[in-house]
């Protein structure tokens, strides 16, 4: 049998996103030993999913495994699911859909690394119990994505001494909230989790306009900022644990 798959991501026009995704696709591919894998956006900019499905050989894969490589299911996933849905009747390539990357421990453990490392970087003592942890995510009114990300924060908080969420946007507690709440804990060393999949616009500049200055009101003295999601191993890990949960049920 052979098997493709495709890696449906949000889009942006930051540069950065479109050189993580490469990354991520190409160890899939050779770890997932996959006969073809390749990306693209549901919206922003090309390559979209009607460019990547022109581009698949669909002629020649018996299964194409879809990823929404989102962190929050939502409407985003809707759309996605929708959108690749439509080109299912005029191909003979059987589409499998798996799941987006939330409610998993992967995930868990992944932002728990995240952390130990820039407790390392900044030559902090790695004691979870004397670390407050504040996760800074996007931000929806779909029910089903704020429990995915209270569902990292709980799985947390079974090891740090506090361990709490705000968003960039849409929803509350917002960024400057998130942080007075924080200092309220009086924490010894405060490390602040950017939950995003990619180097975007987002973690570039629109998250420090609002804590950058919210820091700086604040009386925090240690606080510190991990990277964002990014290529990590356990990102492919998790696509490949969804990819065969669907193709194996298949």
């Amino acid at each position: 049998m052979r098997r493709g798959l495709l890696i449906v991501d949000r889009g942006s026009r930051e540069p950065e996103v479109s050189k993580e995704l490469d990354v991520i696709t190409k160890k899939v591919h050779t770890r997932g030993g996959y006969d073809y894998a390749d990306f693209c956006f549901l919206e922003v900019l090309p390559p979209f999913i009607n460019d990547a499905i022109q581009k698949c050989p669909s002629d020649n894969l018996d299964t194409l495994t879809i990823v929404p490589y989102f962190l929050y299911p939502g409407r985003k996933i809707k759309a996605c699911v929708t959108s690749i849905m439509k080109y299912q009747q005029n191909i003979k390539t059987k589409f499998l859909v798996t799941k987006p990357m939330s409610m998993h421990p992967i995930m868990a453990k992944l932002v728990d690394r995240r952390i130990i490392d820039t407790l390392k970087k900044n030559n902090q003592d790695i004691n979870r119990n004397k670390t407050d942890v504040l996760l800074i995510g996007h931000g929806s009114k779909d029910i089903n994505a704020q429990l995915s990300i209270n569902y990292i924060v709980k799985e947390l908080q079974k090891s740090y001494r506090n361990v709490s969420r705000c968003f960039l946007e849409i929803e509350q507690p917002d960024i400057r909230t998130g942080i007075a709440r924080c200092e309220r804990d009086d924490p010894l060393v405060l490390v602040i989790v950017f939950y995003f999949l990619h180097e975007g616009i987002h973690v570039k500049k629109d998250i420090k306009c609002d804590l950058l200055p919210a820091l700086e009101r604040s009386r925090l003295k240690n606080a510190y900022i991990t990277n964002h999601i990014g290529t990590d191993d356990a990102m492919v890990d998790l696509i490949l644990e969804r990819a065969l949960e669907v193709e194996d049920a298949d």
